[in-house]
């Protein structure tokens, strides 16, 4: 057992998308609650009908479209508010007590076509081939009142081909689920309000919560999957939720 999980932290670790300033990458400011600029993008990236052509990148595990998001105890999906996000791991990330945010949109030519390989082998009656990609990666960030040395590595990856549009979710390691102000304990970094994982159109119609949202199970997120490859998750988002199935490992990081 010992040598199957470390060959799954392995295979978890792979599933990142490169990130870092060595890919040009930029940083978030260390704020609690804090955000990126609008993040002006080359390409219109169609979510649920509506074309979106700036963002933002949240540290508390969001991206959003519209509005940047500075709530750190997480709602259910759908919201009240009608924001438009995608939410890899909401909740109250807090990068003064530790890790970085990074982003970058991107047309290198490896990632499109890393994209491009995913998408149609997860989607293969959709022809599909990547012009833009947007990487935002949480690393090794912290929660807010954190007496420990608990972190969380995870990130989401926007593409499109101009008219269909993807997400993809993937999980290196969840050692976390809440922040102390969210009623979590400051030395476990569990209870109170888990965080949320999954998206909101903002139309009160297309939606989706990962399953173990706002629930203790979050923590093993990266065992779970809709596309058969534990720590990842892969969505349409241009117009149709995808149909989902949950599978997971016996292995929980």
């Amino acid at each position: 057992m010992e040598t199957l999980c470390a060959f799954l932290l392995l295979v978890v670790d792979s599933l990142l998308y490169p990130y870092g300033t060595d890919q040009g990458d930029r940083k978030n400011p260390k704020s609690d609650d804090g955000t990126s600029p609008e993040i002006p993008i080359s390409q219109s990236f169609t979510f649920y009908g509506k074309p979106y052509n700036a963002l933002y990148v949240n540290n508390n595990g969001v991206v959003s479209f519209g509005v940047n998001v500075s709530q750190y105890t997480p709602d259910p999906f759908p919201l009240d508010g009608g924001w438009p996000f995608v939410a890899p791991y909401w909740g109250d990330v807090d990068n003064r007590m530790g890790g970085d945010i990074f982003w970058r949109q991107t047309q290198d030519a490896a990632i499109l076509s890393r994209c491009t390989a995913d998408i149609n082998n997860y989607f293969s009656e959709i022809p599909f081939q990547a012009i833009w990609a947007f990487v935002a990666t949480w690393d090794r960030v912290a929660y807010f009142g954190s007496a420990s040395k608990k972190v969380n590595t995870f990130q989401a990856v926007l593409t499109t081909n101009g008219d269909i549009a993807f997400i993809m979710l993937n999980y290196a390691d969840i050692q976390w689920t809440t922040g102390r102000a969210s009623g979590g304990d400051a030395k476990t970094g569990l209870g109170g309000t888990p965080a949320q994982a999954g998206f909101d159109s903002g139309d009160k119609t297309n939606y989706y919560n990962i399953p173990s949202s706002r629930t203790p199970d979050v923590v093993n997120i990266g065992g779970t999957t809709n596309v058969g490859v534990p720590g990842r998750w892969v969505f349409q988002v241009d117009e149709f939720v995808a149909a989902v199935t949950t599978e997971s490992t016996d292995c929980l990081m």
